[in-house]
């Protein structure tokens, strides 16, 4: 019998792989949009029935960029009635064999600290971007209270920024890594001017997400009760990463422009994988090629005109 998932966020970028790859495994997906269930409406989403074998709670109410200082009380309310629907849904509908995987966030590390999983919950976030940060931890602390109370199973993986084909460049504020890919092209196609916030040399791990989901979902088979960092482990500075792009795209750095006076956010992100090592000692050698991702990546963007 084909096991049975339950997806939300399924059509942003993570969702949307997570969703392939487990289809190319045979699982059935059940993942509604949100004008199918509006996750903040739990009359809404009391409504699913479905006994399902796995939860992947992927929707979060979030952008890149300076979004969290400009909505920090909508990022607080909106994000905790999501999160807080579907552990009321998943505890009081599913049976103790339904496990629930949740999405945790960088952002949650002090970027002064080593990024263990052990000091997840109990370090001070980034200020800039403490109300996600919180969020997340909160939702941790609410799956880990139905494992106390009601013997359920969950576990919790920590992406560095994800990477690789298929991001729908919108109008929205991307991560850095597709607003390097989204600012050269546009520089490069269009003639428009090339502005990187920062100096450049603040630091940042990325990882692809077929290695992130791969890693995520072997792991969750055998697994459980677990925070786990899943990062690429080694960080590079931004002007590293816009070399790269620019000379995949032909273009020229030195006429980028960096932007000292703009938000930067932390300074450096690198996670620790020091546990996923002791899972899998061949871990890092596994993971994509970061020449060939990136290489990728940009060919895809420019064959398909996403920028």
């Amino acid at each position: 019998m084909k096991k049975k998932i339950f997806i939300t966020g399924g059509s942003g970028y993570l969702g949307r792989h997570l969703i392939k790859y487990l289809k190319s495994k045979s699982y059935k997906i059940f993942s509604p949009t949100s004008k199918e269930v509006n996750l903040k409406n739990f009359n809404q989403l009391k409504k699913i029935k479905n006994n399902f074998d796995q939860v992947y709670h992927l929707a979060a109410w979030t952008q890149a960029g300076d979004f969290c200082l400009k909505y920090p009380m909508d990022q607080w309310i909106i994000n905790q009635e999501i999160n807080s629907n579907i552990i009321k849904w998943w505890s009081n509908s599913q049976n103790t064999k339904s496990k629930i995987v949740i999405i945790g966030t960088s952002c949650c590390y002090d970027e002064r600290g080593n990024f263990e999983e052990k000091n997840y919950l109990n370090e001070k976030p980034h200020g800039s971007l403490a109300t996600y940060a919180m969020t997340k931890k909160m939702l941790l602390q609410g799956v880990i209270s139905c494992q106390l109370q009601k013997k359920l199973s969950w576990n919790c993986f920590i992406p560095s920024t994800l990477y690789g084909n298929g991001y729908k460049i919108t109008n929205k504020t991307p991560h850095f890594i597709f607003d390097l890919v989204r600012k050269i092209l546009r520089g490069k196609y269009y003639g428009d001017k090339v502005e990187l916030w920062g100096d450049g040399n603040q630091t940042r791990e990325i990882i692809h997400v077929n290695d992130f989901i791969k890693n995520m979902v072997n792991i969750s088979k055998t697994k459980k009760n677990i925070i786990l960092n899943i990062g690429g482990g080694s960080e590079y500075s931004i002007r590293f990463f816009a070399k790269k792009i620019c000379k995949i795209a032909n273009y020229d750095f030195n006429k980028i422009h960096f932007n000292k006076s703009k938000y930067v956010g932390a300074k450096s992100k690198k996670l620790s994988i020091k546990k996923i090592l002791k899972i899998y000692p061949n871990y890092k050698k596994n993971l994509t090629n970061i020449n060939k991702g990136i290489s990728d990546m940009v060919k895809w963007h420019i064959k398909n005109k996403n920028f």
